[in-house]
């Protein structure tokens, strides 16, 4: 075996030398009629556990199929214990926040709704494979479980105190320009950000009413709420020694 394979596939099955693997119909479909491969040609495989595996075709049909694991090509690389919180935007930033999350560690993404969130539902199904998707293309081996959108009232009263919130609050852009996240909320932490309306008075007076909860200025501006999501996941690892 020699270069990297071009492919990478997520599965849902153990990963060891020897091992095989079975190809899912969808699988099948993208391996064996869209990119043409064959018995004998190489895949990269990860589950979020095992580290990543260079596999091998055994069996190729239009249904389904059958890989074979040869040598581990990767370890398992784990991110930092980083939540992502967000209150759902418009569909197509919601998937690239959902995405850029699974690219940039954090460990579990959890879809809430505020008091000005205009989304009432996602697709969890839907945002779940964008993290796979995510982590098939930027190598990674382990992919964030997306949860199910639940009220932010909800998701507070359930609270690990142990868990900082790093709170994203707009209302300081201007008044706080100057501070910046330190090193005051290591993991296992988690990270808010609020809806396009922002949050309401009533939410960021609980927020910052909860001991566990570190609220924190994103800069002199205005951010949308998929950039703010980025900067702070960005802030936070710098802060923490897991960025450059």
């Amino acid at each position: 075996m020699s270069g990297r394979p071009k492919i990478r596939l997520y599965v849902d099955h153990p990963l060891g030398k020897g091992q095989s693997v079975p190809v899912s119909r969808d699988h099948a479909n993208y391996l064996f009629n869209v990119m043409r491969l064959g018995v004998g040609a190489e895949v990269a495989l990860f589950n979020g556990k095992d580290g990543e595996w260079r596999a091998e075709v055994a069996q190729a049909g239009k249904r389904g199929g059958v890989l074979v694991c040869g040598a581990q090509s990767g370890a398992q690389v784990n991110p930092p214990d980083l939540w992502l919180l967000f209150a759902p935007i418009k569909k197509a930033r919601t998937d690239f926040i959902v995405e850029k999350a699974a690219e940039m560690g954090a460990s579990r993404i959890l879809p809430v709704q505020t008091d000005f969130t205009n989304s009432d539902r996602i697709r969890q199904d839907r945002l779940q494979a964008h993290a796979i998707e995510a982590a098939e293309q930027c190598g990674g081996t382990f992919v964030p479980d997306v949860a199910a959108l639940r009220p932010l009232a909800q998701v507070l009263e359930e609270w690990d105190a142990e868990r900082a919130l790093v709170f994203a609050d707009e209302a300081l852009a201007h008044s706080e320009a100057g501070s910046t996240l330190r090193a005051d909320a290591p993991a296992p932490a988690a990270i808010l950000i609020g809806p396009e309306g922002g949050f309401s008075d009533a939410e960021r007076s609980r927020l910052r009413g909860l001991p566990f909860v570190v609220p924190i200025p994103l800069g002199p501006r205005i951010l949308r709420a998929d950039t703010a999501a980025v900067a702070a996941l960005t802030l936070w690892q710098m802060a923490q020694g897991d960025w450059g």
